[in-house]
């Protein structure tokens, strides 16, 4: 049986997309920190066992943050479209 007029039914709508977008949001961030960190890491270690300079460090710090700036340009790509 579908919802009766004006029984709220666009407004349960309305919120939980927008409490999706939030969630979906605060992963997409999670996952830019976890980019930056996770070069920052990697970067470091391979310095430690190599025993080279901070050269790999500074690398995996900027290959971390491109990777995720990128997610974060797709997520806000798919945002965009109006097909969703």
């Amino acid at each position: 049986m579908p919802p009766a007029e004006g029984s709220g039914s666009e407004h349960t709508d309305s919120v939980s997309r927008r409490l999706g977008r939030a969630v979906t949001s605060g992963a997409e961030s999670a996952a830019f920190f976890a980019s930056l960190l996770s070069g920052f890491l990697l970067g470091f270690f391979a310095d430690r066992w190599l025993g080279t300079g901070p050269g790999l460090t500074i690398f995996g710090i900027f290959a971390g943050a491109g990777t995720g700036f990128w997610r974060m340009w797709q997520y806000a790509a798919r945002l965009d479209d109006p097909r969703r």
